[in-house]
């Protein structure tokens, strides 16, 4: 009797064992492309009739007119087109004007009045007044400890910019990380980096050690024959690991290797690991396509945006042309194997990794419980990147493609959102609760994609460095300090009438610029409230499983 109740009990445990891993096994993957420097003007779906041609880089570039509403220059995009029509694409996202406020905002929900990333170049100390505020100890709760809370296995992949030791991500594919700048790495000699020459600061090209003939900045690369950093992977040594390291990818490694291949190659690994354990995944996919960067293969020429592997769509598929490039000290035969510069070259890549990663979601049987979202960090360079002007730097796209939802929300959603969104909404698909004294400044968006909700927010923010952008569905105040009249979209995204006159407008607008007024004050902190507090934010409570207390 005592060994069949044993049984009974053992029976039991292996019921509630099973049920609570095929409960973890319906919690949806979620995949977030964070791209690099591309404004929602680029993106076909959004309808502008203006976008950005080839420029050169630096002063030189700085001079051209980068609009064009020439077809030779714009990206094409079916793949992201087709989510955006089955899925639905915001037509209003805010983020930061450029790369590192708009990470920070990305990754912990909140704006720099609390992470005190300002700027690329102007971040808070910590509250010990000295070193920058790492975002984990700014914000503890950031978008990595909130997946890892849910029960995700966490990969990040592709551009860093800060500390990664102190997230929760479980492995990385990390491009030319922060190890890299400056400094000769063994797997590569594709580097831009800085000497003193007669005392003053002077570039390089560490392909050839000639010296740039025009301005540029220090950087490893992240495009071709690139600087490659695992994090955790299976069968590394150490913790941080350069790539390559095997015997058969040092062989294959060269001029050929195109790093955003390289990295989507590990993230479909790390699903491939994840699923055949069937363990929800999280991937936070931060790409460099759409950034600008030297071109080793035609180091004279200033271009702005390298080339990347040529690709052909059929209406079907894609197909890759397999690259042959030839060459050595700055002297490149690339056989016509790889497009022009542009940054529409780097969208149609793009579009055709979102082709791979939907091929692999079906490969896996995971397309129906797999939330896919696009979006970017800041307006492309040359065109608004850094601006404050309007909303030229903050007007990113944002896609969202989630089968698993029963989204009621498709196509084009004439509604307003925020960056910060993204982390108050993967802590709803995950079911974890974020202490209400913990401040969010994002709000999650699945309250608007799964009900009858026609608005979302009241109004979005960004900001660069002291200046502050916040505008609703009325009125936009621009860093600049002008206020628009954004009640009707033009073709160009941004052509927005400036207000000289608030006689002329509405009463609604009148009464929302008094309302945006109110909101600002709390976060326009850079010159009062720029640094850390002493003693930080004090004790912050833990994150909590929804109905677990």
């Amino acid at each position: 009797m005592r060994d069949r109740r044993k049984i009974q009990v053992f029976l039991a445990f292996l019921l509630l064992v099973s049920f609570a891993q095929s409960k973890a096994q319906q919690k949806p993957n979620i995949v977030v492309l964070f791209a690099d420097d591309i404004s929602a003007r680029e993106i076909p779906i959004y309808g502008s009739k203006v976008w950005s041609r080839p420029i050169k880089g630096g002063d030189e570039g700085r001079k051209q007119n980068i609009n064009t509403s020439n077809p030779k220059f714009r990206a094409q995009t079916p793949n992201m087109d087709k989510l955006a029509q089955e899925g639905c694409f915001i037509e209003t996202t805010f983020a930061a004007t450029i790369c590192g406020p708009s990470r920070a905002m990305m990754m912990t929900g909140r704006y720099a009045h609390l992470h005190k990333w300002w700027h690329n170049k102007d971040k808070g100390k910590n509250p010990k007044g000295k070193r920058e505020w790492n975002l984990f100890d700014s914000s503890p709760h950031t978008i990595s400890h909130v997946a890892k809370k849910g029960g995700y296995d966490t990969y990040w992949a592709g551009k860093t910019q800060m500390e990664t030791k102190g997230f929760q991500f479980d492995e990385g594919c990390f491009t030319a990380p922060k190890a890299a700048y400056n400094k000769r790495i063994h797997t590569t000699d594709f580097m831009v980096y800085s000497k003193k020459v007669d005392g003053k600061k002077k570039l390089f090209n560490g392909d050839t050690d000639k010296e740039l003939g025009f301005r540029s900045y220090v950087q490893a690369s992240w495009f071709w024959k690139p600087h490659i950093q695992l994090l955790n992977h299976p069968n590394n040594t150490e913790e941080l690991q350069w790539w390559p390291y095997s015997k058969e990818d040092k062989k294959a490694f060269g001029l050929n290797t195109y790093s955003p291949d390289v990295v989507l190659d590990h993230i479909f690994d790390f699903m491939e690991r994840k699923t055949k354990k069937k363990k929800p995944f999280f991937i936070y996919h931060t790409s460099n396509l759409g950034h600008d960067a030297f071109d080793y293969f035609h180091p004279e020429s200033n271009n702005k945006w390298p080339g990347t592997p040529k690709i052909k769509w059929d209406g079907k598929k894609y197909t890759r042309t397999k690259t042959n490039i030839t060459g050595d000290n700055g002297v490149y035969d690339t056989h016509n194997t790889i497009t022009g510069q542009g940054i529409h070259n780097h969208i149609n890549y793009l579009d055709y990794q979102v082709w791979q990663y939907m091929n692999k979601f079906k490969e896996l049987g995971i397309e129906n419980n797999t939330i896919f979202i696009f979006c970017a960090d800041n307006a492309t360079s040359g065109y608004g990147k850094s601006s404050s002007v309007s909303q030229k730097g903050v007007h990113v796209p944002l896609i969202i493609y989630a089968p698993v939802l029963n989204m009621t929300k498709k196509g084009k959603q004439k509604v307003i959102a925020n960056i910060s969104d993204i982390l108050p909404t993967i802590a709803d698909v995950a079911g974890v609760e974020i202490p209400k004294d913990y401040e969010i400044n994002g709000e999650s968006l699945i309250p608007f994609l799964t009900t009858k909700k026609t608005t979302h927010r009241n109004w979005i923010y960004g900001y660069h460095k002291d200046k502050t952008i916040i505008r609703g569905d009325l009125v936009l105040k621009g860093g600049n300090g002008k206020w628009y009249d954004v009640s009707k979209t033009p073709d160009d995204l941004i052509s927005y009438p400036i207000i000289t006159d608030w006689k002329s407008v509405s009463d609604a607008h009148r009464k929302q610029r008094d309302e945006l007024k109110k909101v600002l004050p709390k976060y326009d902190l850079h010159a009062t409230e720029h640094d850390a507090p002493k003693g930080g934010y004090g004790e912050v409570k833990k994150l909590e499983i929804k109905g677990n207390r």
